[in-house]
This record gives C-alpha cells, sequence and structure tokens, in this order.
C-alpha cells in the first residue's frame, strides 16, 4: 500500500474514533457502516462499531490511553484493507473525511471585538499586526 493511502487510513482511524465519543455518533455510525458493509452485513458492521465505541468509553474512562490507542489501531488496520481490497473507496472515504473533520484555521487569524464607552479616553489601540503606513488621529499635511 503506497503511503498516501496508508496515511488515508490513518486519517479516518483517527477520525473515526473521535466521533465515537461525539454526541453525532448515530449519524457518522450509520455512514461508516454503509462504508464498511459494501453490500454485506451492515448488523455485523455496526455491531463491531459499537464494541469499539463501548471499549473506546471504557478506556476513557480508565484513563487508559493504550486501550483508546488499540481501538484506533484496530480501525486503521482495517480501513487499510478495505482501501487495498477497493481502490474506489480511496474518494469515499476522503469525501467522508472532509464531511467529519472541520476545516483547518488559520491560527494567525483572530477577531476581537472591544466596546469603549463611557468617560474620556486618549490613545487606546490594540492591534495585532499592522502591515503599511498607519496614521494615528489627524495626519499632518506638507504643503
Amino acid at each position: 500500500m503506497d503511503a498516501e493511502l496508508a496515511a488515508l487510513a490513518a486519517a479516518g482511524a483517527t477520525a473515526l474514533v473521535q466521533q465515537m465519543v461525539t454526541d453525532g455518533w448515530g449519524n457518522v455510525r450509520d455512514r461508516v457502516v454503509v462504508f464498511f458493509s459494501r453490500g454485506r452485513d451492515e448488523e455485523a458492521v455496526q455491531g463491531e462499531l459499537e464494541a469499539s465505541r463501548a471499549d473506546l468509553v471504557a478506556a476513557r474512562d480508565a484513563d487508559d490511553e493504550e486501550a483508546a490507542d488499540d481501538v484506533r489501531a484496530s480501525w486503521r488496520v482495517r480501513l487499510r484493507r478495505t482501501l487495498r481490497d477497493d481502490p474506489a473507496a480511496a474518494a469515499e472515504l476522503r469525501a467522508l473525511l472532509d464531511e467529519l473533520t472541520p476545516p483547518a484555521t488559520d491560527s494567525a487569524t483572530v477577531t476581537v471585538y472591544n466596546t469603549i464607552s463611557g468617560g474620556t479616553h486618549h490613545g487606546v489601540i490594540q492591534v495585532g499586526t499592522v502591515h503599511g503606513s498607519t496614521t494615528i488621529g489627524e495626519s499632518q499635511r506638507r504643503g
């Protein structure tokens, strides 16, 4: 298996395990069942997912990161097999990951809202990064 598909399987397993402990798990589970069953026994796949979820919840409750890693590893292996057996599944997995993974945010972009009211204020300035020239107050005209 090439490195790109191996990385896709790892990302898929991580996203799957993260979703197992969210409130939206039921909807995600149904999508994942369809992905893994590929026309086979959906109930068996659903049972495996729920068993993994129970193992993961127990591992997290016991603060057992090794057991949580085992759950993730087992789904990574399963994803690798699915991608190996059905190369077309990669596009489907990428689409599913795009839906499950929030878009990356630019950590340098921050929106700040301030309100200054009442009284007299002189020289209140808040900046992150200023590019170019900045004039504060009245500009001086040269004649």
